[in-house]
C-alpha cells in the first residue's frame, strides 16, 4: 500500500488532474466514511493510486456540498440561489425613479429627515433653556447677601423672559406635532425652567408655585399682519396667533425635586449671613414636599423614585442645620456657623442616609 508523503508530488497531481479553481478535499487520501486510506489495486503505479484517491475525495466533497444545499437539514437555502447572477443587476437598472414605489419611499425618507432635523433643533433649544435657567438660579442665590434684593429679582425676571422666548421657539417647532414624540428632547430644559421659576416664586412668596400658574406663563401671542389688496383700496388685517406649551406633571415633579437641593444651599448660605429664622422655615417647607413625594411612592414615574433619595438627603442636611442652631447656637459664634454646617454636610454626603 502506497502512502503519499511527498508534498511536492501532491501539488503535481493537483495541477495535473484538477481544473483551475477546483480545490480538493483537505484529506485527499481518505475515502468517504473510511479512516484508512484506500488500498492500491494490482498493477497500479504510484501516480495512478494518488490520482484515484484524490479524485474520489474531491468528488465526495463536491457531492456532499450539493447535498447540503439541496437537503432540508443542511445549510439554509438562500433566496437568491434561484436567480441568475446577472438578473439582479438588470432589475436594478430597470427600476424607474418615477415608479409609485420609489416615490412613496422618497416621501418616507423626506419625512424621516425632517423629523430628525426637528428633533436636533429641539435638543439645542433645550440646552439653551437649561443654561439660562441655571444662570437665573445662580443669580437668585445672591438675593440674601445682596444689599438690594429687588434688583436681583428684577434681573432674574429678565433672564426668565429670555428663557420663555426660547420656550416660544419650542412651541413653534411643535405646531401640528405630537408633543410626546419629542418630549425626550425638551424634558431636561423644561425641568430646569420649573426649578428656576419655583425658586424665584419661593423667594418672593415663601410658597410653592403650581403647575397651572407655570402653564399660564407659557402662553405666547404675536400679531401677524397680512396685506390684502382690493380694487378700490388696500388695508392691513391683524391676525392674532397664539402658541402654548404645557408642562407635564412628570416634568413638574422632577423640577420640584431639583428645587429641594437649591433650598438646601439657600439654608446654608442664609446661616452664614446670620439669618437664623430661614433654616427653620425651609425645614418645614421641605418636610411638606417630602411628605408629598412619599404619598406618590412607587406608583409614580421611575425618575421620581430616583430623585427621592436626593430629596431625603437635602432634608437631612437642613434638619441637621436646624438642630445645630437650636442646641448649640449659643455656643458657636455666628461667623463660624457656616463652617460648622459645611463640615457636617460633607460627613452626611460621605456616610449617606440609613
Amino acid at each position: 500500500m502506497y502512502l503519499l508523503e511527498d508534498w511536492t508530488f501532491y501539488l503535481w497531481v493537483k495541477r495535473r488532474c484538477f481544473p483551475r479553481g477546483w480545490t480538493p478535499c483537505r484529506y485527499p487520501l481518505l475515502a468517504p466514511g473510511h479512516r484508512k486510506p484506500l488500498p492500491a489495486k494490482r498493477g497500479e503505479s504510484r501516480e495512478e493510486v494518488a490520482s484515484r484517491r484524490i479524485w474520489k475525495s474531491s468528488s465526495y466533497c463536491k457531492a456532499s456540498t450539493m447535498l447540503k444545499r439541496k437537503g432540508s437539514g443542511g445549510f439554509r437555502k438562500r433566496k437568491h440561489d434561484n436567480f441568475p447572477r446577472g438578473q439582479k443587476r438588470e432589475e436594478k437598472e430597470n427600476v424607474t425613479p418615477s415608479s409609485p414605489l420609489m416615490t412613496s419611499f422618497k416621501s418616507f425618507q423626506l419625512e424621516l429627515d425632517t423629523r430628525h432635523d426637528k428633533y436636533e433643533r429641539l435638543v439645542k433649544l433645550s440646552r439653551d433653556i437649561t443654561i439660562e435657567s441655571k444662570r437665573t438660579i445662580f443669580l437668585l442665590h445672591r438675593f440674601i447677601s445682596a444689599p438690594n434684593g429687588e434688583e436681583i429679582l428684577n434681573e432674574s425676571e429678565l433672564k426668565l423672559d429670555a428663557v420663555r422666548r426660547k420656550i416660544k421657539q419650542v412651541a413653534q417647532e411643535l405646531i401640528g406635532e405630537d408633543v410626546y414624540q419629542f418630549h425626550r428632547a425638551i424634558s431636561p430644559g423644561l425641568q430646569e425652567y420649573v426649578e428656576a421659576v419655583s425658586f424665584q416664586y419661593f423667594i418672593k412668596t415663601r410658597s410653592l408655585i403650581s403647575v397651572e400658574e407655570i402653564n399660564k406663563q407659557l402662553i405666547f401671542t404675536a400679531e401677524d399682519r397680512e396685506e390684502t389688496t382690493n380694487t378700490t383700496s388696500s388695508s392691513h388685517d391683524k391676525q392674532l396667533h397664539t402658541w402654548s406649551l404645557k408642562i407635564t406633571p412628570v416634568d413638574y415633579l422632577l423640577g420640584v425635586a431639583d428645587l429641594t437641593g437649591e433650598l438646601m444651599r439657600l439654608c446654608i448660605s442664609s446661616v452664614g449671613n446670620g439669618d437664623i429664622d430661614t433654616p427653620f422655615e425651609l425645614s418645614q417647607f421641605l418636610r411638606q414636599i417630602y411628605d408629598g413625594f412619599t404619598f406618590i411612592g412607587n406608583t409614580g414615574p421611575y425618575e421620581v423614585s430616583k430623585k427621592l433619595y436626593t430629596l431625603k438627603q437635602s432634608l437631612a442636611k437642613v434638619e441637621n442645620a436646624c438642630y445645630t442652631l437650636k442646641v448649640r447656637g449659643s455656643e458657636i459664634p455666628k461667623h463660624m456657623l457656616a463652617d460648622v454646617f459645611s463640615t457636617k454636610t460633607e460627613l452626611i454626603d460621605d456616610d449617606g442616609l440609613p
